[in-house]
């Protein structure tokens, strides 16, 4: 038995309907979590993104400026835990940037996966170079439905040696994926291979974020924790714009993982306009 299957032989097999009830009976919960206190706190959750086509270094440099413009401007409030941009706009955050937050790139072929390894390898080492403190990738769907786990797993790693001190985001596209038994399975060899977070979607061409999704992929954190004493973050992005999705989000996070997971450190939303939602409640 290889190394891979032992692991992945380790988590039982999951079921998509209680799976269902179980997530939705969490989330009844959300109301006692809406409150000003986590919403600030959601708000320094926040990867603050721009992955337009029409992105220019005129307006990832006053895309910045926003972020630093809130930095120290409410004393009850930390910033956004990181920016996340194409690659090639990390250098222009890193000149920009005077406040405290962290510089994530979307690389490897993003959001598709669909190129050389050599290539995703180098651009995930450019991006590095150029300052990135964090590096979000997709998981290679083909070689996950093909079965070709070697081939995943020999990918991820890869790339994680390139991310050096960089953190490490792998994201599974669970619209994609669809079944709580994929979800799960994906989020096992993320981690095996060295992911530091887990994200949900890229939310450029499948379904974004489901609360199933999330459940499943908390369960599977938490089992990899009592397992093996590794400690992995979630990013949950794709679709997720009001605070209540964003509440109830932290709701499930919380229950499943604990107070210890609800930080910057752990937990992650990638959005946009939900920032400016939080600040206006």
């Amino acid at each position: 038995m290889s190394k891979i299957d032992e692991v992945l032989g380790k988590f039982g097999r999951l079921d998509d309907a209680r799976i269902a009830q179980e997530t939705a009976a969490l989330i009844e919960k959300w109301a006692e979590n809406n409150t000003p206190e986590v919403r600030k706190l959601l708000y320094s959750c926040v990867d603050l993104t721009s992955l337009n086509t029409e992105d220019s270094k005129e307006s990832i440099w006053k895309f910045v400026e926003k972020v630093n413009d809130f930095d120290g401007s409410r004393s009850d409030m930390e910033n956004v835990a990181a920016i996340c941009v194409f690659p090639n706009f990390v250098q222009t955050v890193k000149e920009a940037l005077t406040a405290d937050v962290r510089i994530a790139a979307v690389a490897a072929g993003f959001p598709s996966s669909q190129t050389f390894t050599e290539v995703k390898v180098a651009e995930v080492s450019l991006a590095v170079l150029d300052g990135a403190d964090e590096i979000d990738v997709v998981l290679n769907a083909g070689n996950f439905f093909d079965e070709d786990f070697e081939s995943l797993v020999e990918e991820i790693e890869e790339i994680k040696h390139a991310c050096r001190d960089a953190h490490l985001k792998v994201i599974l596209e669970t619209g994609l994926l669809k079944t709580a038994e994929n979800i799960q399975k994906a989020s096992i060899l993320s981690i095996f291979s060295g992911a530091d977070f887990i994200k949900t979607s890229t939310g450029k061409v499948y379904p974004g974020a489901s609360p199933e999704a999330v459940y499943v992929m908390c369960q599977v954190i938490k089992e990899y924790n009592k397992l093996y004493d590794k400690k992995i973050g979630i990013k949950v992005s794709g679709g997720v714009r009001t605070v209540e999705a964003a509440v109830q989000y932290y709701t499930l996070v919380k229950e499943i993982l604990g107070e210890e997971w609800v930080t910057p450190d752990y937990f992650r939303l990638g959005a946009s306009s939900l920032a400016d939602a939080l600040l206006e409640k």
